[in-house]
């Protein structure tokens, strides 16, 4: 088993450490002062953090190191300009209009940027019209900008056809998070906040595109587009491979030189890199060696108390966020955080104990919400913790409220000849269904029903009073806005639930003001620091046998979530907690991602 392990380290690091060069290695090595084209390579993403991995991400590697990169390129005298290299990658909305605005300043400072990819969607559109001065598309690549839409699949009428019951509550009238399994159709209440967000989101995306290229039109909703159509149309400049695009940065930016400053070809060492392999385990990127610094802390996916349930992402924990938040807490070198959330929120009790531990370090120092895609429900009940919210125009804050309940397949399992006969402690028959209230296979009486809702009464309430102290508003306009209502980042910050519009260079600028910071103050990716026997949630007097077991359902967790596609795992992890004795929740009630 240990050398299963030692083996997976290896291949690992041979497989995504220390990278090869981008330059051409019969050409000769930029010098010291030689100016250079900078290389973003986003074609394997940008992730917040290490989520669902049993390793740590190098920060490096991470949308932080990104932004970072980005910043120090473009302060730098040798940069001659940018290259970004997209591929196929699906950015979304939020990441996708920081890196375009980070991308116009160097048009401001009159580097080029060029870009190329092998297709565009709206978010990539995005990106590129906002802060490429040329844009390329592979000859056999499509432009998809199809304009935005939601679509809401519900199977009520499947459980019908199965005879599955169900049993859910909702406490706000917006909150629909059970309405796929109760309601054949969306309501007009869902309808409603959904089609007022999406068009508060579509505005902001055309309006921040049309000040970079005028006189785009309605064709931008048109497509989906060939290259040429797409060239026809000046959404791109031209057609072509990413060779000869870098080709062109290194003409338009008159050098010969390019170095890549993020992907995995970062670097210039081939082969077996110890050094990587402390990185990957540590997570760690600039050694402050107890130098004040700031630090970010990538909170996303799902909201759960403890890591392994049946959908496990990795996702957000109390138990691990919490000891991150104490050990900066008590850390004197690190003098302010960004805690940088996408999460569409989970179990409300984990919630509240990381609010509470985010409540107590903001008392040392300053600290600051950036918001990625969303922080939703639960999310937002983390960002409410902290001193300040920063979202971007097309982020998604808010969902304030609870929903909760059941899936009873008792019905079904009785077509089958599976049934099941309480035998209650107390005869009493209000008492018998009381201490059935968990079953699967019965409903709830209208007595149990009741408390159900009194308590979920009493987890919105919490969350009401959670929102007006952290922002600062009055209880009644707080209940006025929840409802479990969804919101852009422009309604939020109209409401007074978003302070600033921006993303996360915004958020970490901002947070170096209030600690009263130097511009060039270190900045540190912070996530758990468990040990990989931590990880797997086992002691360190762990068997080989316990080891090899918990590996394998590692591995099982991971296979089960490999089947729900990407953009809907956090959605149904945060659903997680009803499967795990908790009966209810704080989450977005719909699966949303824009790209």
């Amino acid at each position: 088993m240990r050398l299963a392990v030692a083996c997976g380290l290896a291949l690992l690091v041979a497989s995504c450490g220390r990278p090869r060069s981008s330059q051409n290695q019969d050409e000769p090595e930029p010098g010291k002062n030689d100016s250079r084209i900078v290389e973003i390579d986003l074609e394997s993403g940008a992730p917040e953090g290490s989520s669902g991995s049993l390793f740590q991400l190098p920060a490096t590697r991470t949308y932080t190191g990104l932004v970072r990169a980005l910043e120090r390129s473009l302060q730098s005298k040798e940069t001659a300009g940018l290259f970004i290299k997209l591929g196929a990658a699906g950015l979304d909305f939020s990441r996708a209009s920081e890196i375009g605005r980070i991308a116009s300043r160097y048009r401001e400072k009159k580097l080029p940027v060029v870009c190329h990819a092998h297709t565009l969607a709206n978010a990539g559109a995005w990106l590129t019209l906002k802060g490429c001065s040329r844009i390329w598309l592979s000859p056999a690549g499509s432009y998809d900008t199809v304009g935005i839409a939601a679509e809401l699949v519900h199977v009520k009428s499947l459980l019908d056809r199965l005879k599955v019951a169900t049993d859910f509550i909702a406490i706000g009238k917006y909150k629909g998070g059970a309405e796929p399994l109760t309601h054949t159709e969306p309501s007009e209440a869902t309808r409603e906040v959904l089609g007022a967000t999406l068009g508060s989101m579509r505005a902001a995306w055309l309006a921040d595109i049309e000040s970079a290229r005028q006189g785009l039109g309605p064709g931008l909703e048109a497509g989906p587009y060939s290259p040429e159509e797409a060239k026809a149309q000046k959404l791109v400049d031209a057609v072509g491979f990413e060779a000869e695009a870098l080709a062109e940065a290194k003409r338009l930016g008159k050098t010969s030189f390019s170095k890549a400053e993020f992907g995995p070809d970062t670097g210039t060492k081939d082969g077996f890199d110890l050094g990587q392999l402390i990185r990957i385990l540590s997570g760690a990127e600039e050694a402050t060696g107890g130098k004040p610094h700031l630090a970010v802390v990538p909170a996303e996916g799902a909201i759960t108390l403890e890591s392994g349930g049946p959908f496990d992402s990795g996702g957000i924990t109390s138990h691990s966020l919490n000891k991150t938040l104490e050990r900066l807490r008590k850390d004197d070198s690190v003098k302010a955080v960004v805690l940088r959330i996408d999460s569409p929120g989970g179990s409300p009790l984990a919630s509240d104990l990381i609010w509470r531990e985010l409540r107590e370090l903001s008392k040392k120092k300053p600290v600051v919400t950036s918001v990625g895609s969303m922080a939703a429900s639960g999310g937002y009940y983390l960002a409410v913790g902290t001193q300040k919210i920063i979202a971007e125009s097309t982020s998604i804050v808010g969902s304030i409220g609870v929903f909760g309940g059941k899936i009873v397949p008792g019905p079904a399992l009785h077509e089958v000849g599976i049934d099941a006969f309480l035998i209650p402690a107390n005869p009493d028959p209000v008492a018998a269904q009381r201490a059935a209230y968990l079953s699967p296979f019965r409903l709830w009486d209208d007595a149990t029903r009741e408390r159900v809702r009194a308590h979920m009464q009493s987890v919105y309430d919490l969350f009401i009073e959670r929102v007006a102290t952290g922002r600062r508003l009055p209880n009644e306009k707080v209940r006025e806005i929840a409802e479990g209502r969804i919101y852009s980042g422009n309604q939020g910050k109209d409401l007074g639930l978003v302070d600033e519009i921006g993303g996360l260079a915004h958020a970490i600028d901002s947070v170096r003001k209030m600690a009263k910071l130097a511009p060039d103050t270190p900045v540190t990716v912070e996530g758990p620091r468990d040990g990989l026997l931590e990880r797997l949630l086992l002691g360190e007097e762990a068997s080989n046998a316990q080891i090899e077991a918990a590996v394998l359902a590692y591995e099982k967790r991971t296979a089960l979530l490999a089947q729900i596609p990407p953009s809907l795992r956090a959605h149904v992890a945060s659903l997680s907690p009803l499967l795990t004795g908790e009966t209810a929740v704080v989450a977005l009630p719909l699966a949303v991602t824009l790209r």
